[in-house]
């Protein structure tokens, strides 16, 4: 298993940008799902609970399924903010959300188990391979947004264990409809109804860890709050990581039907996969400030909508001057969806653009721009599209490397 895996491509790009930025080269970095703390640091009052916590000797092992107090909050704050009603004992704590969707695989799969997700998604091919699981990847269109519809995940339903979405959604930063989330609702609970007493459930892996992160009248929308009658078939996947610019203090929580978290309690219980202690005890005593945690989550989407609209507007710009690039509007999290579309096209050295990947490194050698295409989300090589992340740049960097892109754009022939 171990031989037969593939190596992250955005780790890759990584590599070549962090290899240019030691030997000193100025590089706007769009490329990862994460935040430069000097732009976008967590709450103050979220890090002087860490240090307090730190102080307070909150430096030994935490309970394995997370520090009561915590689970206790995040329900709270679940309800509060969702309307969802759960119990502290049907929440798992670990560090951060990938333990978390691992644990839900693993929980709930068998090898040979078929799982349905949409590509462009985050890492769920790795996630099947891990486990053992037979990947079935759906192919969504940019006329839907990129988000997976009813009609294009029916055929792939029946007899399948698991299906993955997310949103708002990594890659894309689009989000369910309304409409579009209950149909596929609708479709689970079908699937579900037709099933003999003892076969597999089909259960809905449901990965809203941005969920905060919508901007203007988008909406976020979840499938319990839609079909209630889901309940025992939902997994949540959420956490502070994006909401609270906080990936690096790893405090992560899912919850849902307690059968699922009590197996996924065990699996994680064995590999120690928990969030260190005293940022546990910090998190939940922030995340019940509720005037705190509204005053910087306000200011914290402002900025990241501004450098989000920034680029959008920019690339429309290049658009309007006859340049092949466009791009959608941004509805959530920290992505924005980028079309370039001049593949197979021959750079000043010669070179065909035969792939997005041989795009990618001509961007960050010619216009010191880095992005990562759809490819790496399961797309296929040869597909236009490139997620634009703007946790790690900041407003100057963007602006400054719009201009480099029209030229290193103008210089294909």
């Amino acid at each position: 298993m171990a031989g037969s895996l593939i190596g992250s491509e955005i780790i890759k790009i990584g590599n070549e940008v962090n290899e240019m930025i030691r030997k000193g080269e100025q590089i706007c970095n769009l490329t990862i799902g994460d935040f430069d703390p000097t732009i976008f640091p967590i709450p103050t009052a979220l890090q002087t609970e860490i240090t307090a916590a730190y102080q307070a000797g909150n430096t030994n092992y935490p309970p394995a399924n997370g520090m009561a107090a915590l689970r206790e909050a995040a329900t709270a704050f679940t309800k509060q903010r969702l309307g969802l009603e759960y119990s502290p004992n049907d929440v798992l704590v670990a560090g951060g959300s990938r333990p978390l969707i691992y644990a839900t695989y693993l929980a709930l799969l068998d090898p040979g188990d078929r799982v349905v997700f949409p590509v462009p998604s985050w890492n769920n091919n790795h996630y099947c391979h891990l486990s053992g699981a037979e990947a079935v990847m759906v192919e969504t269109l940019p006329e839907n947004n990129f988000m997976p519809t009813a009609a294009e995940l029916a055929p792939h339903l029946p007899g399948a264990t698991l299906l993955a979405l997310c949103s708002p959604l990594n890659p894309t930063g689009t989000v369910f409809s309304r409409e579009n989330l209950l149909e596929i609702c609708d479709l689970v609970l079908a699937e579900n109804q037709r099933r003999q007493p003892g076969e597999k459930p089909l259960y809905l892996l449901y990965d809203q860890i941005y969920w905060m992160l919508t901007f203007g009248e988008t909406q976020h929308f979840d499938p319990v709050n839609l079909r209630p009658e889901l309940r025992d078939y939902v997994i949540y996947i959420d956490g502070i990581s994006k909401c609270l610019a906080a990936t690096g203090v790893r405090v992560g929580y899912a919850f849902g039907p307690a059968t699922v978290i009590d197996k996924m309690k065990s699996i994680l219980g064995h590999v120690g996969a928990w969030a260190p202690k005293a940022e546990q005890v910090a998190t939940a005593k922030y995340l019940p400030q509720t005037e705190l945690v509204d005053s910087f989550t306000a200011d914290f989407k402002a900025s990241l909508q501004h450098s989000l609209d920034t680029l959008h507007q920019g690339l429309q710009e290049l658009k309007s001057q006859g340049l092949p690039v466009d791009s959608m509007v941004p509805m959530g999290a920290i992505y924005l969806t980028a079309r370039l579309d001049v593949l197979g096209k021959t750079t000043p050295a010669g070179e065909v653009l035969a792939t997005t990947k041989d795009l990618t490194f001509y961007l960050i050698k010619e216009a010191r721009l880095a992005l990562v295409p759809f490819s790496a989300f399961g797309t296929s090589d040869t597909a236009p599209w490139f997620r634009m992340s703007v946790g790690g740049a900041s407003l100057a960097s963007i602006e400054a490397a719009l201009p480099r892109l029209k030229t290193a754009l103008e210089s294909l022939r």
